[in-house]
């Protein structure tokens, strides 16, 4: 079997500076991460002044990173049905793409939003529409994602089946880069992988529904909630309903292997979930 190619990182905080998450991913024993670059709960997005862009890809080289991710505001929803919310949803992703090419990212990824109030064909319609005018005339090098939801009320992408509806028109756009795929909201949505068969029955409907080829990066969370469950809880690994049995199987596969696995549990004892990863990724 082909080693594991597969960065580890976590969603470390950009409290003082955006200069300062290299550090603290290198502090964790991380190799990657992911973070923020703008308050996720709103307002304006601190300036990227060519001093602040200069120092942070600095902190890159001095850690020995290469590539980060960034994770959309919260309140992003490409389906409102308030032209306002959904306008302004749009225009902070094509900010947050344009900021990340120049920081060099790898992606940007973001959940699609809500159908509240109307019909999941009406949202879908609208979400794909949304990401076609996100992407109009961009020409960065950060790729856009759509994650994986855990379905919880009338949260978008929740099946494998929505984001591949959500994402059928995107392939030929300039920058969409495919998914992110988070195993606590896929297992929350009902997918197991805590046995081989059942794994290679998850990733064929992958395949066959979205395209595996489409698989670019993984939120790793162990589950508070069981199988089914509908809940979006992080927990800490092997402490959850997934369990270390259920992370090794999925991160061992061949689709996974390729990819940089991103830890978004509790900062106390995200320590143990490196360790953890490296010994999954030493034994891929």
């Amino acid at each position: 079997m082909k080693a594991s190619s597969s960065r580890i990182g976590a969603h470390v905080s950009t409290a003082g500076g955006i200069v300062n998450a290299p550090g603290r991913a290198a502090e964790l024993g991380c190799e990657t991460f992911q973070c923020f670059t703008r308050s996720p709960q709103g307002g304006p997005a601190p300036e990227l002044t060519d001093e602040v862009v200069a120092r942070f890809r600095g902190e890159m080289e001095r850690f020995g990173m290469d590539r980060f991710v960034i994770h959309s505001p919260y309140y992003i929803n490409l389906a409102s049905m308030s032209p306002r919310i959904r306008m302004a949803s749009i225009r902070v992703l094509r900010e947050e793409l344009e900021r990340g090419s120049r920081l060099g990212a790898a992606y940007v990824m973001t959940h699609p939003g809500s159908h509240a109030g109307q019909s999941y064909e009406s949202a879908a319609k609208l979400v794909r529409g949304a990401i076609a005018k996100i992407l109009e005339g961009y020409n960065g090098s950060c790729g856009f994602l759509l994650e994986i939801a855990a379905g919880a009320g009338n949260v978008l992408g929740d099946t494998f089946g929505e984001v591949a509806d959500m994402m059928r028109d995107a392939g030929e756009l300039p920058g969409f880069a495919g998914v992110c795929f988070d195993t606590c909201h896929a297992f929350a949505s009902g997918y197991d992988f805590s046995e081989p068969e059942k794994l290679k029955a998850v990733l064929a409907e992958f395949d066959n529904t979205i395209g595996l080829q489409w698989l670019k990066l993984t939120h790793v969370n162990d589950s508070k909630t069981p199988l089914g469950g509908r809940k979006d809880r992080h927990e800490h690994l092997g402490k959850g309903h997934i369990g270390i049995t259920g992370l090794e199987h999925i991160l061992r596969s061949g689709p996974f292997r390729g990819i940089d696995w991103i830890l978004e549990t509790d900062d106390r004892g995200r320590e143990e979930d490196v360790r953890i990863l490296r010994e999954i990724r030493k034994n891929a």
